[in-house]
């Protein structure tokens, strides 16, 4: 399990870093949706990853920050409501933040999401910014939505 104490640590921690390109691969379940994969590598030796998932048709897209003890600890989504533990209503801009309690269950609508939801690798920058996450390269553009495969 994860503590309180150390999910602040990890997440302040500003030496997290990603090395190298990103690029988006078809969904493997066939969906219209583009995802990857990347391992964050820290002078601690978090246990972390993140995983990304963007569906231009849906208007949907999420970066996700995983431990591998403790699952999702830390993740923004855009284009999906969510309600909190308390039934609050959250918007379809929320992130998830690791709390003892309610684990990833509870949301709040982030300020630091600036840009729309079709500038992905605008918010990727945003969210590795805010936590605290160095990207040593650059995020491909996500590749265009090809609607004849559902025909």
């Amino acid at each position: 399990m994860l503590s309180q104490d150390e999910f602040e640590e990890l997440i302040t921690d500003t030496n997290k870093r990603i090395e190298g390109d990103i690029r988006w691969l078809d969904d493997e379940d066939h969906s219209p949706a583009v995802e990857f994969r990347v391992e964050v590598v820290s002078d601690a030796g978090y246990p972390i990853f993140i995983k990304g998932s963007y569906n231009e048709l849906a208007q949907k897209l999420s970066y996700v920050i995983i431990h591998r003890a403790a699952g999702r600890i830390y993740g923004l989504d855009l284009g999906q409501d969510h309600r909190n533990p308390d039934g609050e209503q959250v918007g379809e801009k929320h992130k998830h933040r690791w709390d003892e309690l309610y684990r990833d269950k509870k949301a709040y609508v982030p300020p630091d999401i600036t840009a729309p939801i079709t500038e992905p690798v605008t918010i990727w920058q945003q969210f590795c910014l805010e936590s605290r996450i160095t990207h040593n390269g650059i995020m491909q553009e996500p590749p265009p939505l090809q609607l004849d495969l559902f025909l």
